[in-house]
């Protein structure tokens, strides 16, 4: 293996991670319905990360980190960029260690986005993506304030983290006496596949597991065919406005590539049929970004005939004009 800026978490990562959140990021339920495993011909079990605190899988990440943060360091508070799902689970990630924290968001960010973010205690700064430098802008408040990086997904603490949704699937099934044959997962930077990776293989190291990403986002995939890390030649065009990290990370990409290695992507009207099965069968809210994994089952990527099928939706944070869209299709 090359040498590596960062280093790589562990399986014990994931393990010391799951302490961490005990007791303050929920347990989401793995969730089973008669009528997707008849339509699959499968055991089919969803991981419901739509329920957890902010309504993504993100908080348990960034939890996982500011919770590591030392004493000493935590008055300083923490900063992070985004416009979506990791500024929320940061925010009231630090709000529950009483640490502040400033998000550096595009000005064009959903009002309601912003809104929600401030409502958790957040300090909200504006910046202009196509004129300013987000990261740029968090580095001088983090020499400014002393305060502590929390980066959306290439770090070790959040991706050990976001991979107790993987320790979870394996002893939720294994409490039914099933191990996963097959796993979906989505894909942008990779802290979501590669923790769940993880946190899934220590304990059934014989499931295949599948990124699901966007067409036309596709760099996971496109990375594991080439073995190195490429690129998104677009930035927006998809309703999987979750996804849409360039390139997938430095820490994220040595075990995504390794544990994972396959995938597929799905069209935006794949995705928005998982998006209103989700609501029609499920009785769950899942935003675009959060449904491609469902997506690519119902899409049949894979035959899963007569398997133990699990995946993650992810997040439930639609636009409700979007998802009012979506669901009348």
């Amino acid at each position: 293996m090359t040498a590596h800026a960062k280093p790589l978490p562990t399986a014990a990562d994931v393990d010391a991670a799951a302490v961490r959140i005990l007791g303050v990021a929920v347990r989401t339920p793995l969730i089973n319905n008669p009528a997707l495993d008849a339509h699959l011909s499968a055991r089919v079990f969803l991981k419901a990360e739509t329920l957890q605190r902010t309504g993504s899988f993100k908080f348990r990440g960034a939890y996982n980190k500011c919770s590591s943060i030392p004493a000493d360091k935590r008055a300083a508070g923490v900063v992070a960029y985004s416009s979506g799902n990791h500024a929320q689970g940061v925010a009231a990630a630090a709000k529950l260690l009483g640490m502040p924290a400033v998000i550096v968001m595009p000005s064009d960010a959903p009002v309601a986005k912003r809104r929600r973010t401030e409502a958790l205690g957040a300090e909200v700064v504006a910046y202009d993506r196509n004129t300013e430098d987000r990261a740029a802008i968090a580095e001088r408040i983090m020499a400014e304030r002393g305060a502590t990086l929390v980066p959306p997904y290439d770090d070790p603490l959040i991706v050990a983290g976001q991979g107790t949704i993987g320790r979870e699937i394996a002893e939720d099934l294994a409490a039914q006496g099933l191990k996963p044959d097959v796993l979906f997962i989505g894909a942008s930077g990779g802290g979501l596949a590669a923790g769940t990776a993880l946190g899934l293989k220590a304990r059934a190291p014989d499931v295949s597991i599948y990124t699901v990403e966007p067409d036309g986002f596709d760099d996971t995939l496109r990375s594991f065919k080439s073995g190195k890390r490429e690129t998104n030649a677009r930035m927006s065009g998809s309703i999987c406005d979750a996804l849409m990290s360039a390139t997938p990370g430095e820490v994220t990409f040595p075990i995504t590539s390794t544990l994972i290695g396959q995938g597929f992507s799905v069209t935006d009207a794949e995705v928005g049929a998982a998006v209103r099965y989700a609501f029609e069968e499920l009785k769950l809210v899942v935003e675009p970004g959060g449904a491609v994994g469902l997506a690519a089952m119902l899409a049949g990527k894979l035959d899963l005939t007569g398997k133990v099928v699990a995946g993650v939706l992810s997040g439930g944070n639609v636009d409700a004009a979007l998802f009012a869209t979506l669901i009348a299709a």
